[in-house]
């Protein structure tokens, strides 16, 4: 098989879809794979190094598309990037096609087949895919969540740490998969008191046996104890991830209101749409807006802030995915893992996958 590896041209997108270890590995098993010049070099993965890894270097995104069967990358196309797509190529990358359905839309129309990292399953339910850059985006929540609370960022002028005989910050995390685990967790490092919101019980129950009592709290998920956690919270975290849907809206526009000002609240489910009805994507230039006096942190690629750290964990999960594809070719491939098959989200125009297809109507 072809696989080509283009620039990712996203705001700030330094990450690449293949290191040259994972392309060594490919090309050992008699695959080409075509880079296009300079796609890693932002981190450190040179040229020379993917000629000297078996991969053949390409100058041009056009000329990617055009040599390759299957695409190999990390974000959704953009709409500079759908002239490449066509009926018989195969993409394989985070789409996130529920977040933005004209986007989705439009991708669709292309016939390109689009298998979503985001969509592929393991045996215990998981996400093996979306979960590395979970793992990073709930860590880096609580970061970039503490630095916009300064006061030079519009934030209240407060420091989630510990600091002797004045009472811990507040952060709330609402949604506690593997993103919300790791703000949890990143959260309780910064001796902050947290509250945690989740609509199952069970989910909570397991949690306070990892995390005990101490500075925690745990909190069944309504409106009402959403709206009483935000309310106190210093920070909000918000991680609902429901697959290939449109994430809920947890927190709506009128709860800002009773809220304190220059409280941050970050959507690290922005690209599946967001989990604050108040969210719209921003980009790491321009990371957060104010509404209602709260400061709003919602860039679709959090894990671009840290690129080869987010390169060298997507790979080491995607790895076997695409060495799979290749080696039995897209269709068998499909055909013969389940999870795999679930990644799959369009194909020849039409929408397989049920939860993108409920929200993109």
């Amino acid at each position: 098989m072809i696989i080509g590896v283009p620039t990712e041209v996203k705001n700030n997108e330094n990450r690449v879809g293949l290191t040259p270890n994972s392309v060594k590995k490919i090309t050992g098993s008699g695959h080409d794979i075509y880079i296009q010049k300079n796609a890693g070099a932002n981190i450190g993965f040179f040229d020379d190094q993917y000629i000297s890894a078996g991969g053949k270097i390409l100058d041009t995104a056009e000329d990617i598309y055009k040599s390759s069967e299957m695409i190999v990358k990390v974000k959704e196309p953009i709409p500079e990037e759908y002239c490449y797509l066509r009926s018989d190529l195969t993409l394989f990358t985070y789409l996130h096609l529920a977040g933005d359905p004209e986007n989705a839309k439009k991708i669709l129309d292309t016939g390109v087949t689009g298998i979503a990292y985001e969509t592929v399953t393991a045996d215990d339910g998981s996400m093996p895919l979306l979960a590395p850059m979970s793992t990073i985006a709930g860590q880096l929540a609580i970061v970039v969540g503490s630095y916009h609370l300064l006061k030079h960022n519009q934030g209240k002028g407060v420091m989630v740490g510990k600091l002797e005989d004045i009472d811990p910050r507040v952060v709330s995390v609402i949604g506690a998969g593997v993103a919300g685990t790791q703000s949890i967790s990143k959260a309780l490092d910064n001796h902050a008191l947290v509250k945690v919101l989740d609509t199952s019980q069970a989910k909570l129950l397991e949690l306070e046996s990892e995390f005990g009592s101490k500075n925690i709290e745990y909190i069944l998920s309504t409106s009402d104890s959403v709206q009483s956690a935000i309310n106190n919270s210093d920070l909000v975290v918000g991680s609902v991830y429901v697959a290939g849907k449109e994430a809920p809206k947890v927190v709506t526009k009128d709860m800002l209101a009773s809220m304190n000002p220059g409280t941050v609240m970050v959507d690290v489910s922005i690209d599946q749409g967001g989990c604050f009805e108040s969210s719209k994507p921003t980009t790491h230039d321009n990371p957060t807006f104010i509404e209602n006096d709260i400061v709003h942190y919602c860039v679709t690629n959090m894990p671009g802030a840290v690129p080869l750290t987010a390169t060298q964990a997507l790979n080491k999960v995607t790895l076997s995915y695409i060495e799979e594809l290749a080696n039995k070719g897209i269709d068998k491939a499909l055909d013969e893992n389940e999870h795999l098959r679930n990644g799959l989200n369009i194909k020849n125009g039409i929408i397989t996958h049920s939860g993108v297809k409920e929200a993109i109507g």
